[in-house]
C-alpha cells in the first residue's frame, strides 16, 4: 500500500525541498501566458528548470517546437509526468485582485491554471528523480513539456509520433476546486476548420453576380444547430468565425471560414457524428452555389481511466489529507467566492455529485467510488491513456465555486492557495510513480486494466495520415 511505503518521507522531503523554486517556475508561466502551440517562452521556462534538475532533454518532439521531454535515471521502468503550460486567449486578469481586472485588454490568461500543472508535474518528476539517484534504483522517470491541450491535441500528435511507446505507467493531474483522484472519462474531440469561397460583387448594383461565402457560413451554423436535436444528448458542437470576408457589406464576400469543435464520448461516435456536420457544410455549400473545403486540424480520443492506479492515487491522497490551508488563503478565497453565483457555487459540488457544503476551500478528499463518470470536457491526455495505463489527480488550487476558463482562476493563479494546492497534487503524483516504480505488480495490473478497457479495439489516432501539428493555422485566432 502506498500509506506505508517507508520511501515515501524522503520523497516528500524532495519536494519540500523544491517548493520555492517550483512555485516561482509557476508564477513565470502565469506572467508569459501564451497559447495552442504558441508557449515559446513557457516551453522555454520548464526547459531551463529541467536542465538546472539534471534530466536529458529532448527538444522538438514529434515536430512541435514547443513540447519536449526531459528523462532521467537508467534502466528500470518508465514513468512519466504529462505537464501542460498553455494558456487561454482573452482572460488577461491581474493576480490577487477579487474583480475583473484585465492586465491588458484581450490578452491571454492562464485560466485553466496550466502554468500551475506543468510545474507541479515537473516538481513530482524531478523528487523522484532525486530517489533514483539517492538510492540507485534502476528506472527512468520523464517529464513530458506538452503545449496545446487547449484546442491543439499536442499529445495526440506525440502519441501518434512514438514518444510515448516505451513508457509503463503516465501520471498528470489539473487544478480543482477539490483534491481527489480523477475518476471521470473525458469526450473525444475534434477540430475542423471549413472554408468557404464565392464570388465577390457589388452588393447594391449587381448583387446577382455575387456568391457568398458569409451566407454559406451562415446557412451551415443554422443546420448543425437544427441538427442538435438529433444527435446523442452527451455529444457537443461549438463554433466560431474566423474570418467573415472582410467589413464592407456592400461587398459580397468572396471567402469565410468558420472552425468547429465537434466532441463525442467515443471516438467512434465522433467520427460518425464528423461526418453528418460535413454534409451540412456540403449542403450549405450547394444552397450559396459556393466553394467548400474543410481540414481537420486536431482531434483528441476518449478518455480511459485506469483501476489500479487509481487506487494506489486514492490511498497517497487518504494518507496526506487536504493541504493546510491558512487564515489569508481563507480570507482570499471569501473574497473571490463573494464574485460567484449560487450557480457556480452548485456546479462544483454537483460536478461531483456530493451535497453542497458551505465550504471555501477544499478540506477534506473526494471519497472513492467504482462508478465511470462522465466530464463535459476533452484532453488529449486521452491519447495518452490509449496506449499507456494513466491515471490523473485533481489538486484543490481554487475556492470552491470557481469554474475552469473564467477571470477568478486567472486570479488565483499566483496565490498562495494554488501554490500550496500544486505542491499536494505533486505529492499524490510522486507517491503513485513511486509505488509503480517499486511494484512491478502494479504495473502489470494496470496495463491488465487498460487491455480490458478497450474491449480488443487498438488505438486509432483521430488525427488523419499525413496531417502535421497545427502551429501555422492555431496561430490565426
Amino acid at each position: 500500500m502506498t500509506t506505508e511505503n517507508s520511501n515515501l518521507p524522503l520523497v516528500f522531503d524532495f519536494i519540500d525541498r523544491k517548493t520555492e523554486v517550483f512555485c516561482e517556475l509557476a508564477d513565470r508561466v502565469w506572467a508569459t501566458p501564451e497559447t495552442c502551440y504558441m508557449e515559446t517562452q513557457s516551453a522555454a521556462a520548464h526547459r531551463e528548470m529541467l536542465e538546472a534538475q539534471g534530466f536529458r532533454i529532448t527538444d522538438n518532439v514529434a515536430g512541435i517546437p514547443t513540447a519536449l521531454i526531459g528523462e532521467a535515471g537508467e534502466g528500470g521502468p518508465v514513468i512519466a509526468f504529462l505537464g501542460e503550460y498553455d494558456a487561454l486567449a482573452g482572460l488577461s486578469q491581474a493576480a490577487g485582485v477579487t474583480h475583473a481586472e484585465p492586465l491588458t485588454a484581450g490578452a491571454n490568461g492562464h485560466g485553466c491554471g496550466h502554468n500551475l500543472l506543468g510545474s507541479g508535474s515537473l516538481l513530482a518528476a524531478t523528487a523522484l528523480k532525486d530517489w533514483l539517484d539517492k538510492t540507485g534504483t534502476p528506472g527512468r522517470v520523464r517529464y513530458y513539456g506538452c503545449p496545446a491541450e487547449e484546442g491543439g491535441a499536442a499529445k495526440a500528435f506525440m502519441v501518434r509520433d512514438g514518444a510515448f511507446k516505451d513508457v509503463d505507467i503516465a501520471i498528470s493531474w489539473h487544478p480543482s476546486n477539490f483534491a481527489g483522484v480523477q475518476r471521470e472519462t473525458s469526450l473525444a474531440n475534434c477540430r475542423i476548420d471549413f472554408v468557404f469561397k464565392g464570388r465577390a460583387a457589388h452588393a447594391a448594383a449587381v448583387p446577382e453576380l455575387g456568391r457568398s461565402a458569409l451566407d454559406a457560413v451562415e446557412l451551415m451554423n443554422v443546420g448543425v444547430n437544427y441538427m442538435r436535436e438529433h444527435m446523442p444528448s452527451e455529444c457537443r458542437i461549438h463554433y466560431a468565425i474566423l474570418d467573415a470576408g472582410g467589413i464592407s457589406p456592400n461587398v459580397v464576400q468572396a471567402y469565410a471560414k468558420v472552425r468547429y469543435v465537434v466532441r463525442s464520448p467515443d471516438l467512434a461516435g465522433l467520427l460518425t457524428l464528423i461526418e453528418r456536420v460535413k454534409k451540412v457544410a456540403q449542403g450549405a455549400a450547394l444552397m450559396t452555389e459556393t466553394q467548400m473545403e474543410s481540414t481537420i486540424l486536431a482531434g483528441v480520443s476518449n478518455l480511459m481511466v485506469n483501476t489500479p492506479l487509481m487506487n494506489v492515487m486514492q490511498d497517497a491522497w487518504d494518507s496526506m489529507g487536504a493541504p493546510d490551508f491558512d487564515d489569508e488563503d481563507h480570507a482570499f478565497a471569501k473574497a473571490i467566492q463573494e464574485t460567484l453565483t449560487a450557480a457556480d457555487i452548485a456546479a462544483s459540488w454537483n460536478q461531483e455529485r456530493l451535497e453542497e457544503r458551505d465550504m471555501l476551500l477544499t478540506d477534506f478528499i473526494l471519497p472513492a467510488h467504482n462508478e465511470v463518470r462522465q466530464m463535459g470536457g476533452s484532453t488529449d491526455v486521452g491519447d495518452v491513456s490509449w496506449v499507456v495505463p494513466t491515471v490523473q489527480a485533481y489538486g484543490p488550487t481554487l475556492a470552491v465555486g470557481t469554474q475552469l476558463h473564467t477571470w477568478q482562476v486567472v486570479a488565483q493563479g499566483k496565490s498562495g492557495l494554488a501554490h500550496k494546492g500544486m505542491v499536494a497534487a505533486a505529492k499524490a503524483m510522486v507517491a503513485t510513480g513511486l509505488a509503480a516504480m517499486e511494484s512491478e505488480q502494479l504495473r502489470t495490473a494496470a496495463w491488465e486494466d487498460l487491455k480490458k478497457r478497450r474491449k480488443g479495439q487498438d488505438y486509432t489516432s483521430p488525427i488523419p495520415a499525413g496531417a502535421e501539428p497545427p502551429v501555422a493555422a492555431m496561430a490565426v485566432k
